[in-house]
């Protein structure tokens, strides 16, 4: 059966890093369409949006999304909704991308490029769910408005309105509980229940959800206590199931637990499994056109394309087996690079993948 898969490589090093994953997929010997338009400041160059209507087109019809980076300095002072960022915003939105995986795991090989101490993270395999189409990055109503009344009236006000439906709320939950009865069966659920109506709302459907999981043992964390418990004790963690925001946040943070960024994938599916899949990180202007970035995360964001979108959980393995060959060779992009391994280019490291993965 073939599949269609649309490729958006995007700005910056999205390009250079985009490649290498496609080298990957097209050795695998599927029956794969790979299909490409341009997204975000590509985008607006060529058709001045940041999300033209061929390139929506395009991952609306696909079974999944290959996604690069978007964004760049030059773009900063266009209206806001035809900056880069909008492209992927606006996907999100209308593919209802509404839940995003992002696996944080710290490669054996990498322990000592983590930014805390080996014996802390050493072993470290966490999964954070983020619900992607709701909370403060889509509420209204939003903007900047003239105060009325009260100490700042007449001042200029900037606002935002964060909220949550039921059924958002529920539906992330069942994908949460889901990937910790695949795991260890424990999930954390990050909140401000303590100050935020939302909070305690989306805290209140997560215990009623969880009588449908007896087997998965669900506890809450404030906000504040899981950024620093994820730099204190970052394996007491097995699932953690967050908002919007929050979860933007806190997937960074553990990106850093890993070594680099570079090294972390994520998914953004709907309910029906298709996906939308990318690196955590973001577009690197300074580097792009330098062959220096790291392909790893794109990669292995390939491999969670096959795995999610394809139902090709065989082939996504072959992916992630090949990175770790690599890895043990002790062949490094500039940002994972340490003494004693060797630095290699984007297009080497893809070389190198290809080369294990045959």
């Amino acid at each position: 059966m073939s599949h269609k898969i649309a490729v958006l490589p995007g700005d910056g090093i999205g390009t250079e890093i985009t490649e290498q994953a496609v080298r990957v997929l097209t050795a695998l010997g599927l029956d794969l369409e790979l299909h490409s338009e341009p997204v975000g400041g590509a985008a607006f160059d060529a058709h001045e949006h940041p999300l033209p209507p061929a390139t929506l087109d395009l991952a609306k019809n696909s079974a999944a999304i290959l996604f690069g980076a978007v964004g760049d300095w030059k773009y900063d002072t266009l209206p806001r909704e035809l900056r880069p960022e909008q492209a992927i915003l606006g996907l999100r939105k209308a593919l209802g991308l509404f839940a995003n995986l992002r696996p944080a795991i710290l490669y054996p090989q990498l322990a000592n490029a983590s930014s805390l101490k080996p014996e802390v993270v050493s072993g470290l395999d966490i999964l954070i769910v983020r619900e992607l189409t709701g909370d403060i990055y889509f509420g209204q109503p939003r903007g900047v408005r003239q105060v009325e009344d009260g100490p700042y009236k007449g001042e200029r006000q900037g606002f935002d309105t964060m909220h949550y439906a039921e059924s958002e709320v529920r539906r992330i939950a069942h994908v949460a509980f889901q990937a910790a009865r695949k795991r260890d069966k424990k999930l954390c659920s990050v909140d401000k229940a303590n100050v935020l109506e939302t909070s305690q709302f989306w805290r209140d459907i997560m215990i009623a959800v969880a009588s449908d999981y007896p087997d998965v043992q669900l506890s809450h964390m404030y906000v504040d206590n899981a950024a620093m418990q994820l730099v204190r004790a970052p394996k007491e963690f097995d699932v953690i199931v967050t908002g919007n925001l929050f979860g933007d946040i806190l997937s960074d943070e553990a990106a850093m637990l890993t070594g680099s960024i570079g090294m972390l994938p994520s998914a953004s599916l709907n309910s029906s499994n298709q996906g939308l899949y990318e690196p955590s990180h973001g577009s690197a202007p300074d580097i792009a056109g330098k062959n220096i970035a790291n392909p790893l995360a794109t990669i292995l964001s390939a491999a969670m394309l096959l795995r999610y979108s394809l139902n090709e959980a065989g082939q996504a393995e072959r992916i992630e087996a090949a990175v770790q060959a690599v890895l043990e060779q002790g062949l490094r992009t500039a940002d994972i690079h340490e003494a004693g391994t060797t630095k290699v280019s984007t297009s080497q490291m893809g070389d190198a993948v290809l080369k294990a993965l045959n």
